[in-house]
């Protein structure tokens, strides 16, 4: 009997040494749901052997952008120029052997800026503390990705964070699994599907151990979106490319590199002369999406000169999150003002969606009373 890794290599063999076409689409969709549920088995075991100590980051500020790169491409020195925090650097691999974390400030906002060990093939197995890494990675809001002309293979990096159950600028799949005691397994969908039938779902829910229940699918999905749901365990998150040692580029060189990292629109900087340091800046707090909620006393002007930072798409419930005092229990109905509002002051709850520049009033019930 193969080992647990060995079994793991032949699949991700056999995947990449089968054409695809609709044929095969079946059987690669079975091999693609076997390959995760051997990967969660991977984890799953690693976790309970121990191993040696992870890395422990405490996060702070409105967000947090983790730094990923291979050895040697500058993320110490664009971390120094970003924040100010001073993590050692050299030209050689493996000089940053923990997580520095820096702050930096845009905008009102403040954003943490993780420099970690580089990534190297084979990350996502173990290699170099790799799965350390990428354990952190997971926690974060924003991956920054670094690389330079000597150390240019995106993919592979890329290829890493995919294997650890990250997925990069995408959203989870609209599939909706119910499980069963008994009765059997029920296939349906709410539109068409156009990449994969019934047969393949039926395959992919086979490998999980899903046999008894109901899979409903409310868009034209994927083999692979539905794998990331039956796994359970899947990471989402924004991303950004940046390439350092422009200076060493030719216009030809960063043109042919804009076309080898699509569909990615990388910045291109030097971290050490800082050249593009704040065009990079502006594409992370672009990315990061963040709003301004201004607070508002009744009866008084809202405060314009230090608002609540939060992102797009957070609730009441984060602002009340973000208040220096707990609201939750007390918590009344919070009154707004500007685009999220439908007329000024309307009355919203804690799920009403926030957009940038609302005004908001929160009131709140002391002593059996409205107050705010």
């Amino acid at each position: 009997m193969s080992s647990l890794e060995e079994q793991i290599v032949e699949v991700e063999d056999e995947i990449r040494n089968t054409q695809y076409n609709k044929a095969t689409s079946r059987h690669i969709g079975r091999l693609r749901a076997k390959l995760a549920v051997l990967r969660i088995t991977r984890e799953t075991r690693s976790k309970g052997k121990g191993g040696g100590s992870g890395y422990s980051v405490r996060k702070s500020g409105h967000a947090t952008v983790g730094l990923v790169g291979y050895p040697s491409v500058g993320k110490s020195t664009l971390l120094t120029a970003l924040t100010g925090a001073r993590s050692e650097t050299g030209a050689y691999d493996f000089t940053t052997l923990s997580i520095i974390p820096g702050m930096l400030r845009f905008g009102g906002a403040s954003i943490q800026i993780l420099d970690m060990p580089g990534l190297v093939p084979g990350a996502a197995r173990g290699r170099g503390r790799g799965r350390e890494v990428l354990s952190v990675v997971r926690s974060v809001d924003l991956v920054l990705f670094l690389i330079d002309p000597e150390h240019s293979n995106f993919k592979a990096l890329y290829d890493e964070l995919e294997s650890s159950g990250v997925r990069i600028n995408t959203r989870p799949g609209r599939i909706v699994i119910s499980p069963a005691m008994r009765g059997g397994l029920t296939i349906s969908a709410t539109v068409k599907l156009t990449k994969m039938d019934e047969e393949t779902v039926a395959a992919i829910a086979k490998e999980f151990g899903f046999h008894n229940g109901s899979i409903v699918i409310r868009e034209d999905a994927t083999p692979e979106q539905l794998i990331d749901t039956m796994s359970g365990n899947r990471v989402y998150l924004s991303a950004i490319v940046a390439v350092n040692k422009a200076e060493l580029m030719t216009e030809a060189d960063r043109k042919a590199m804009r076309a080898k990292l699509k569909p990615f629109e990388p910045v291109f900087l030097s971290a050490k002369t800082g050249a593009g340091v704040p065009e990079t800046i502006e594409a992370v707090a672009r990315s990061l999406a963040f709003i301004r909620i201004y607070l508002k006393p009744p009866g008084r002007e809202p405060d314009r000169v230090e608002p609540v930072i939060l992102r797009k798409g957070d609730r009441v419930s984060e602002l009340l999150n973000r208040l220096p005092e707990d609201l939750g229990g007390a918590f009344r109905a919070a009154l707004v003002w500007g685009p999220s509002a439908r007329f000024p002051g309307q009355s919203v709850g804690k799920d009403h969606r926030l957009q940038d520049e609302d005004v908001v009033t929160v009131l709140v019930v002391r002593g059996g009373r409205t107050a705010s």
